[in-house]
């Protein structure tokens, strides 16, 4: 299932909302009809999905499994949609197949994929908070939200979604790219990390390009962002530009980093994520006044 080749904008890239809108509505737990409905199953960073042509959600009542660990999402395609997390090792149901999640080309449609990644930073949200972080007390759902409150103190917790920048670094006709070792061979792609305590997103940028390579930059410019469920950062996505310094690899984060020509690019990120984003829609041109 091919995706897009570009994107109109961030806000169209997948593990967004507005990938899926069209097909899911999310609603609180606590609104589950009963009932028969489809299935968000996963396991170990895969989507088990009907082993058709046409991959679909499996459906119909629950699979074998922990039943008190099934979740109600919402309602896809009208339908009511759990989820439900299966343990590694779990044998592959009859009738389905599993879908890497950070497939370079995953095997599902754009909403499928997003609906994975929403399903699972919900479970990795639920699977943390079970407990409250100021007492140690259980905790509860809240009425009509995804919060949940302590049952001892009374204390409301949230979904924790964390910031993180990424930044496309430009000078004149050459872009700063990086590499993590355990990426596939000959892959790189753009500074990124998170915020620190009393940080602005724009300062992130500023910090982390120079903490991870030894160059400084400016005129940082906002582009947008994508929800990247793994397991539940928020990526903001910027483009600044090379003011000075000579690149000096942080090798506790980093395998490599350099300089290239923007017309010798190496093997970069899957177009599903920002950061081919920032790389096909800004990396093209040559920075100005270089």
């Amino acid at each position: 299932m091919p995706f897009p080749d570009r994107y109109p904008s961030p806000q169209h890239l997948p593990f967004n909302q507005t990938a899926l809108a069209a097909e899911f509505k999310l609603e609180s737990p606590d609104r589950d009809p009963g009932g028969a409905g489809v299935w968000v199953l996963l396991r170990s960073g895969e989507l088990l999905v009907t082993d058709t042509p046409a991959a679909t959600l499996p459906e119909g009542m629950l699979p074998a499994g922990d039943e008190g660990a099934a979740i109600y999402l919402g309602r896809y395609l009208g339908r009511p949609c759990r989820a439900l997390k299966l343990p590694a090792e779990s044998a592959l149901p009859a009738g389905l197949r599993s879908e890497n999640l950070l497939a370079a080309e995953p095997g599902l449609s754009l909403a499928l994929l997003s609906l994975a990644g929403t399903a699972g930073a919900i479970l990795h949200w639920l699977g943390n908070s079970r407990h409250c972080s100021r007492c140690g007390g259980a905790t509860v759902p809240m009425p009509g939200e995804w919060g949940r409150t302590c049952r001892s103190c009374g204390y409301g917790h949230f979904p924790h979604i964390h910031p993180c920048v990424i930044v496309l670094v430009r000078r004149g006709r050459e872009l700063l790219l990086t590499r993590k070792a355990g990426w596939p061979a000959g892959r790189y792609s753009l500074v990124a990390g998170f915020l620190d305590f009393g940080e602005c997103l724009e300062e992130a940028v500023a910090r982390e390009v120079l903490e991870e390579t030894g160059v400084t930059v400016s005129n940082v410019r906002y582009v947008g962002s994508q929800s990247w469920p793994f397991p539940s950062q928020l990526m903001a996505g910027f483009v600044a530009d090379y003011v000075a310094g000579e690149v000096v690899v942080e090798t506790t984060e980093l395998e490599d980093a350099r300089w290239f020509s923007i017309d010798a690019l190496p093997l970069l990120p899957p177009k599903r994520s920002i950061a081919r984003y920032l790389l096909d829609h800004f990396g093209n041109e040559a920075s100005p006044g270089r």
